[in-house]
């Protein structure tokens, strides 16, 4: 009974990994209860096969303590020449009842994000995340950005 219950749990476990046939590379990083705003999150992608195209995302894991409806991250690939290329994204995470958006049963919403799609890869790049959120008439931004418990990179092969 005991090694039925192993096979069966194995079997689903690859079945539910091997569903995913477009990621290349998805990792999550905590970054506690607030994102700092002067906390990076960085990450080491992998080398690819620059002959193919690549869509790009920015994941994330908040819960209902996010206290906005909206979002701003500061992004930047570093390419091994030395080239940098900076873009500061918005993304709306709520809907105009305040319900947070994203895929999850529970009051933890996991989202998804574009960032850029269609791109070729050469060498092995890194990537730096920064929020970047201020209130409404404050130059300032929010020091501690509540609700933000985990943040992500993903990179899918295009189809």
């Amino acid at each position: 009974m005991r090694i039925k219950n192993s096979a069966l749990l194995i079997l689903v476990a690859i079945v539910f990994f091997s569903c995913d046939k477009k990621r290349v590379f998805d990792e999550y990083k905590s970054v506690g209860s607030a994102w700092n705003k002067d906390s990076i999150v960085s990450f080491d992608l992998p080398e690819l096969d620059s002959t193919k195209r690549y869509n790009l995302f920015v994941n994330l894991r908040d819960n209902n303590n996010y206290p906005y409806s909206n979002l701003f991250l500061i992004v930047a690939i570093e390419k091994p020449n030395g080239f940098t290329k900076i873009d500061t994204l918005e993304y709306q995470m709520a809907n105009p009842e305040g319900t947070l958006l994203g895929d999850g049963f529970t009051d933890i919403k996991e989202s998804k994000l574009f960032y850029k799609e269609n791109i070729k890869w050469n060498g092995k790049c890194k990537v730096h995340i920064k929020q970047a959120v201020r209130e409404n008439g404050k130059i300032p931004g929010v020091k501690a950005l509540e609700g933000i418990t985990e943040v992500g990179f993903r990179i899918e092969k295009k189809e």
